[in-house]
């Protein structure tokens, strides 16, 4: 679903992303993890199409993201990890703003804003401004648009920004929920937690490069400190 190949990003003399090659197939949920600076939201940005390689290629669903980026991203979503909200919207006309941009049908929109906003728990909200939403409740609304037009791949960088234990609970049983039906996920996260909680392949980039590909269990076993303590070797 995902195909990342050597995979290169340069800024000057600066490499940020350092020949990087990776595959996440439907179902899985990919975490990329490493430390601030590493590399991972501008790994990010090239999948979105938001910066272009500097060598290298992304492809979602076999489609090249850089040559033919609108077919691409009709397979795709993205979740910044600072999310950009038009502030004067209501949360319906930001969820139909977003229905427009992936070309929903009347009824594939109805249903979608329906569906998403009673999952996340925005419903409520729907009506009222965005100005008025709190930072966990944006972060719920994008979440709410990212599924909504069912997409095959979902790219969110660092999803827990700003919810409570019952939004992470309910993104959580929806990543799961999704993976059964085919839908892929890559997301950068620094809650080791979260990672071993959802993810079925994890990678970790250090200064740049992938220094660790595999399961979380190949990495840990199960303990919580065992994650950390191994994190922590590969990442120093």
């Amino acid at each position: 679903m995902l195909e990342l190949t050597s995979l290169t990003k340069k800024f000057g003399s600066f490499t940020a992303v350092d020949d990087l090659s990776l595959r996440v197939e439907a179902g899985e949920v990919y975490g990329f993890l490493g430390p601030n600076g590493a590399g991972k939201t501008t790994t990010i940005k090239m999948i979105a199409t938001l910066l272009k390689p500097t060598s290298g290629s992304v492809k979602i669903n076999g489609i090249d993201a850089h040559l033919s980026p609108e077919e691409a991203k009709k397979f795709l979503s993205y979740v910044p990890d600072q999310p950009f909200l038009y502030e004067k919207l209501s949360g319906r006309e930001f969820l139909l703003f977003v229905a427009k941009m992936y070309r929903m049908s009347e009824n594939e929109t109805a249903e979608g804003i329906t569906e998403a906003s009673e999952i996340f728990e925005v419903k409520p909200w729907l009506n009222k401004r965005i100005e008025d939403y709190s930072q966990g409740m944006r972060q719920r609304l994008v979440l709410a648009a990212a599924i909504m037009h069912r997409p095959k791949l979902i790219v969110i960088d660092e999803p827990m920004v700003g919810l409570d234990p019952r939004g992470a609970e309910t993104f959580k049983s929806q990543v799961r929920l999704a993976t059964k039906n085919g839908t892929a996920f890559f997301l950068t996260t620094h809650q080791l937690l979260l990672a071993r909680d959802i993810c079925t392949k994890v990678g970790i980039i250090r200064a740049s490069k992938l220094v660790y590909e595999g399961s979380m269990s190949q990495i840990t076993g199960d303990g919580v400190e065992q994650i950390e303590k191994r994190y922590i070797e590969l990442t120093s």
